[in-house]
């Protein structure tokens, strides 16, 4: 058994770790995969053939370098029972409030939070791929990435038209009380399951870089909190408008990296 480490500069989400599992899921002689998000390092452990598997990591165009190839006394790799349920956990809860928001902003009529609610979705697509790498078949992997790739860019390209068509006609309030209440839920949801998150101490198998992608979540139902205020403040809809574009084009960049794993 070898151990190889590669340094992969632009791998800082799980869409990028789940490109690079797809990509290598069908050679044979790799063993298992360990990635480090935080240091942008990826170490494959695996039966010879280091050459085919540094051309297949380099095609990925995310400026990966071999770093190191050595011997591993390794032999024996285990998904844990707890990984598994951790990520079914935060599954379900980012897939609740995804129907949560968007109901919610369609009723009150903010594209903040359906814009948010989007992003909830992606994370549980997300989510759910990850679970499909332990243990799914490749086409089954692509398949799913390939549908929620697209299925999430439809979804935020009717949400920019929306965003569009409040701009230029006659200005329609969103609630800001909805917005506020129903944002500081969803962060309260993104707080805990970050919390299980680092609670796992895992250095492994997606947890290090799903609870980065939650952190950026956090970031996201801020930035609607403070929309749902400048409403209140300024008396006006643009808040909630431009909060909502920023978080379709988060949600399109996160699509077609998805998108990039069903090739």
């Amino acid at each position: 058994m070898e151990k190889t480490i590669f340094h992969i500069p632009k791998m800082d989400c799980p869409q990028e770790e789940n490109l690079v599992r797809l990509k290598l899921d069908g050679l044979a002689s790799v063993k298992n995969l360990n990635f480090d998000i935080p240091n942008r390092q990826l170490t494959v452990f695996h039966n010879g053939q280091i050459e085919q598997i540094e051309n297949s990591v380099t095609s990925l165009n995310l400026g990966a370098k071999r770093l190191s190839t050595a011997k591993s006394e390794q032999t024996e790799f285990e998904e844990t029972r707890d990984q598994r349920k951790l990520l079914w956990t935060v599954l379900a809860v980012n897939f609740a409030f995804f129907v949560i928001e968007v109901s919610t902003g369609v009723v009150s009529g903010s594209m903040g939070l359906v814009a948010d609610s989007l992003d909830m979705l992606a994370d549980a697509f997300v989510y759910g791929i990850s679970l499909l790498a332990i243990g799914g078949t490749v086409a089954r992997k692509k398949y799913i990435a390939t549908l929620a790739g697209y299925f999430q860019i439809v979804l935020a390209l009717f949400g920019f038209v929306e965003v569009v068509r409040r701009f230029v006609a006659v200005e329609e309030m969103p609630e800001f009380g909805t917005m506020i209440v129903v944002s500081m839920l969803a962060l309260t949801a993104n707080l805990f399951c970050l919390y299980l998150f680092q609670k796992s101490k895992s250095e492994d198998v997606h947890m290090r870089a799903s609870a980065i992608f939650t952190s950026n979540d956090v970031i996201i139902n801020v930035g609607v909190i403070v929309a749902g205020v400048l409403v209140a403040w300024f008396n006006s809809n643009k808040p909630d408008l431009i909060i909502g574009t920023i978080v379709f084009v988060v949600v399109i960049r996160g699509a077609i990296k998805i998108l990039k794993l069903g090739k």
